[in-house]
């Protein structure tokens, strides 16, 4: 059943990436790694419905989703980087394959990343991040979204991958079959991929070819 929501903050994370803050509706509920479809309640736009994943958690008081705008493409993501706090939304869902079936490694790149930051939080704030590895590609370091909160989370293994740029500290270069082997030591665990179709598909790949169980193996489809 759709639900109409109230826009009451927006906030920059990276030079193309908003967090968006609503009112939460009365009786609504989702699992960390979900989404919704959002449509601005503008002309021109309520027919214009895109999915976004929730990065707040089931109990929080508010909704929160993390978006990555896309200028080139002159559709909703680049129309919400001008944004006012009090525009209305119509939000359906929650809808997804993506939801946290035990600690495992977290295969993200760019903006695929969003569906594991609840899972991740949610770990955090229970205290069960052990065994967790989140493994996150990106062009270049100020596309890293939210790195301090990865950074400082206790007990997650964090690996940073950069293709376009060398930073001390990260790692440089594609995340392949090569790199999966070179840092996972253990094979016999949940994977959890998220990004563009073909990096899921590379990733997917690899795993299997690696022994992965496909049962072990959490993806939902890129784009």
């Amino acid at each position: 059943m759709p639900h109409t929501l109230t826009l009451r903050d927006v906030a920059q994370l990276t030079h193309d990436t908003h967090r968006y803050v609503f009112g939460r509706p009365a009786n609504f509920d989702f699992k960390p790694g979900q989404a919704a479809e959002l449509a601005i309640c503008r002309d021109g736009w309520r027919d214009a419905s895109r999915p976004f994943t929730f990065t707040s958690l089931p109990e929080d008081d508010e909704l929160e989703f993390v978006i990555k705008s896309y200028p080139s493409k002159d559709g909703v993501t680049d129309e919400l980087t001008d944004i006012e706090p009090g525009t209305v939304f119509e939000m359906d869902g929650p809808f997804g394959a993506i939801e946290d079936k035990g600690p495992g490694v977290f295969l993200a790149a760019g903006v695929g990343i969003t569906p594991f930051i609840a899972i991740l939080r949610n770990r955090a704030r229970a205290g069960t991040l052990k065994g967790c590895h989140l493994i996150f590609s990106n062009s270049c370091a100020k596309d890293i979204i939210l790195r301090d909160e990865w950074d400082g989370m206790t007990d997650l293994t964090v690996d940073h991958v950069l293709d376009q740029e060398q930073v001390d500290g990260l790692h440089h270069g594609q995340v392949d079959g090569a790199f999966l082997r070179k840092h996972l030591s253990n094979v016999d665990r949940m994977f959890y991929i998220c990004g563009p179709q073909a990096y899921v598909d590379a990733m997917r790949d690899a795993l299997s070819e690696m022994g992965v169980d496909s049962d072990n193996i959490v993806t939902e489809d890129g784009w």
